[in-house]
């Protein structure tokens, strides 16, 4: 990665198209899935998904990719790989690099870095889980290397905060 520092804007709708384009890359949809779903949660993310909070990865003036956070608690029903009872207590993560002449440069670290810091600073979190596919060996490794440990029992990784 060149000596650059990335930051982290909120979204907004003029970055709806390029999240699009985004999501429909082979690279990306094998692990979002369902590009219409993700961009609709987007959509709403000032009515009925504002409690997530979506970035766009910025490297100066160029958008190389999107992450978001949510508290574990207010996303409910929607995810059922955990079991949270205590709001504030528990995050969680998503991100990509959408712009391809970012990929295996170490920028995907450095965005879970970002990320990570924003909890710990804007939250009063006790941990971060995340649970990316197994096969997803490029996001375990980012995990791995920002501090984040595989939970056997669990089956997902964990950051512990405080």
């Amino acid at each position: 990665m060149k000596n650059r520092e990335l930051t982290l804007r909120p979204f907004n709708d003029a970055d709806i198209n390029l999240m699009t384009v985004w999501l429909k890359k082979d690279y990306i949809i094998n692990w979002y899935h369902d590009a219409d779903e993700w961009l609709a949660e987007i959509s709403q993310r000032n009515e009925t998904y504002c409690w997530i909070h979506h970035f766009i990865v910025m490297d100066f003036k160029t958008p190389i990719g999107f992450c978001q956070y949510y508290d574990c608690y207010d996303a409910g029903d929607l995810e059922n790989w955990y079991h949270v009872t205590i709001s504030g207590d528990t995050f969680s993560i998503d991100y990509l690099i959408g712009n391809e002449a970012y990929l295996n440069k170490g920028y995907g670290k450095e965005i879970v870095r970002l990320l990570t810091n924003t909890i710990q600073t804007e939250e009063n979190a006790r941990q971060i889980i995340v649970k990316p596919e197994k096969e997803n060996h490029a996001s375990n490794h980012v995990l791995m290397w920002n501090g984040y440990i595989f939970d056997e029992k669990q089956k997902f990784y964990r950051k512990l905060l405080k």
